[in-house]
């Protein structure tokens, strides 16, 4: 089996919902990041056999296949070039990284670009279905499922309060983990950190057209009191806005390709794909399953979670990670070190790519080696990607 590897990875910086990226459609937003990797790499845009897009709400301005039209809507890519659209809920894009990896290893193709994009401020969550079912045209409850899981319906914040019950946490330790989210993301601001993957977008304010290059949701100025202090989103939980991830808007790519690719290119890689893993589990609890996808992912790595330099735990809520990292053992100074969705926002579809630019980004400049990232996903699916840095 051949090996796939990783050229580079970008990222927009994040908007706050309604905020600085609200004026751009999202089509547009997509195609931006498609066209600063083909700029970056210098890949020859002919050559790239297909964009895998994750985008979870496909409705509105994200119908109609929003990735073939951000292909269309790009600067550098030629029509020739093929697009598909992906949902696997938050993990969409991390999904696109390993389709193309698995595209790639198996030798069906050499240079495949897996992408993310979501604008939860034009796209809300959740319209896909509330539209539908407003109009009386039903939704997702079939018969069969009603049967087999009577009176359920999903939530993941529903699941996010169960992992805190079950595993015993307390709204401070919530408080404390969103905190320190925001103080990653504050020092990894401040030191360019993030300079390296973000991709300027330029945006029309009050004051006249400028470059969005800094992630909007990120409180400079967050303290324990404040966070403390915002209202409980329910009353007998524990979880707040605070402690949850932040609706955003963003977008983000990778360039994944073949060894054969990186000679006939002139490429060079920045990370090989070390292991592909994805599992299912309780659809109820739903957020808790990459706990055990690490357990499988390790193993079918032959690595300890003390091997891996940097981890990335996507924050849709506090209770997830804290939850990885008690199951696991896993150092928590490696753990979102440039901060998670909790002060950087978490763009459903774009979060996967979104976290693989900050994984590879933040090893190569501590000189680390091996990076896991892992994604809860609605249904209770959960993706894992190891990769190893060259």
């Amino acid at each position: 089996m051949g090996t796939a590897y990783i050229v580079d990875a970008v990222r927009t910086a994040g908007g706050r919902r309604g905020g600085r990226l609200a004026g751009v459609h999202p089509v547009d937003l997509a195609a931006a990041s498609l066209d600063a990797l083909v700029q970056r790499t210098g890949v020859d845009p002919a050559g790239i056999d297909d964009v895998i897009m994750g985008c979870v709400t496909q409705a509105g301005q994200q119908a109609g296949q929003v990735g073939r039209n951000a292909v269309l809507a790009s600067k550098l890519l030629p029509q020739s070039c093929p697009a598909v659209t992906i949902d696997r809920q938050c993990g969409s894009s991390q999904q696109a990284i390993q389709f193309a990896a698995q595209a790639v290893m198996s030798g069906v193709q050499d240079v495949v670009i897996a992408a993310g994009i979501e604008s939860m401020t034009r796209v809300p969550m959740g319209t896909s279905a509330m539209f539908h079912a407003k109009e009386g045209l039903g939704t997702y409850k079939s018969p069969g499922l009603e049967a087999k899981y009577p009176g359920v319906m999903w939530s993941q914040f529903m699941g996010a309060e169960m992992i805190v019950k079950k595993h015993g946490f307390t709204k401070d330790d919530l408080d404390r983990f969103a905190l320190k989210s925001h103080q990653n993301a504050k020092a990894a601001t401040e030191a360019g950190a993030f300079k390296a993957e973000i991709v300027p977008i330029e945006i029309e304010t009050p004051e006249g057209n400028q470059w969005h290059t800094v992630d909007e949701g990120i409180r400079f100025d967050a303290t324990l009191e404040g966070i403390a202090g915002v209202k409980l989103l329910s009353p007998e939980g524990a979880l707040t806005a605070a402690t949850s991830s932040q609706i955003c808007d963003g977008s983000s790519a990778a360039l994944v390709v073949s060894e054969e690719a990186l000679k006939r290119y002139n490429l060079t890689p920045l990370a090989r794909i070390h292991t592909l893993t994805v599992t299912a589990g309780d659809p109820i609890i739903m957020l808790e399953e990459p706990l055990f996808a690490t357990d499988k992912a390790l193993a079918k790595a032959g690595l300890s979670i003390n091997d891996i330099d940097l981890y990335e735990v996507n924050e849709a809520f506090a209770s997830v990670p804290m939850a990885w990292l008690k199951h696991t053992g896993a150092d928590p100074e490696k753990l979102n070190v440039n901060g998670g969705a909790i002060a950087l926002g978490h763009p459903l579809g774009a979060s996967g790519t979104k976290l693989m630019s900050t994984l590879l980004h933040a090893l190569k400049a501590r000189g680390g080696k091996y990076g896991l990232q892992t994604m809860c996903e609605g249904g209770g699916v959960a993706n894992v990607t190891i990769v190893e840095m060259v």
